[in-house]
């Protein structure tokens, strides 16, 4: 396929503009009456030793992330006013979660808690067969509710 120096500047400016090959191969129809299969417009544009353009990949924004505690420093845990209940939050999330960290109930039973990537959230006894009281599993409801807003999830 031949085309005059004209026609090359055009196909230039088009790939320099972002034109992808499909675009090229159908404005060179549309203007230039020039009918090419897909394979011979990368023929062409190799030809002229053009390259066109990747696509930029779309611009992930990330979701805000608390900020990011030292490793050595000491595990934030809140109790609800009244309550009995102590919730520790991991410094280091366990995998697979996307917060976790563990609870200490009214009878000092302990348990891990974590919320899955879905908000699912799971408690795990240390004492297998343990089960709070209806009181603690309130209170644990509250004080990790009051966790999980300070760190602005």
């Amino acid at each position: 396929m031949k085309l005059d120096e004209a026609q090359r500047l055009t196909v230039a400016k088009w790939i320099a503009d972002g034109a992808k090959l499909s675009e090229i191969q159908n404005r060179l129809a549309a203007e230039f009456g020039v009918k090419l299969t897909y394979m011979e417009a990368r023929f062409l544009v190799d030809d002229l030793k053009l390259t066109p353009k990747d696509p930029e990949p779309p611009k992930v924004i990330a979701p805000p992330t608390p900020a990011a505690a030292p490793l050595d420093a000491t595990p934030v845990s809140s109790t609800p006013a009244g309550g009995s209940v102590a919730v520790t939050v991991d410094q280091i999330t366990k995998p697979g979660t996307a917060i976790s960290g563990t609870v200490a109930f009214s009878d000092g039973q302990l348990a891990d808690w974590y919320l899955d990537q879905t908000g699912r959230l799971g408690v795990v006894p240390k004492q297998v067969g343990y089960k709070p009281t209806a009181a603690d599993v309130k209170d644990f409801q509250l004080a990790l509710q009051q966790e999980v807003a300070k760190l602005g999830y």
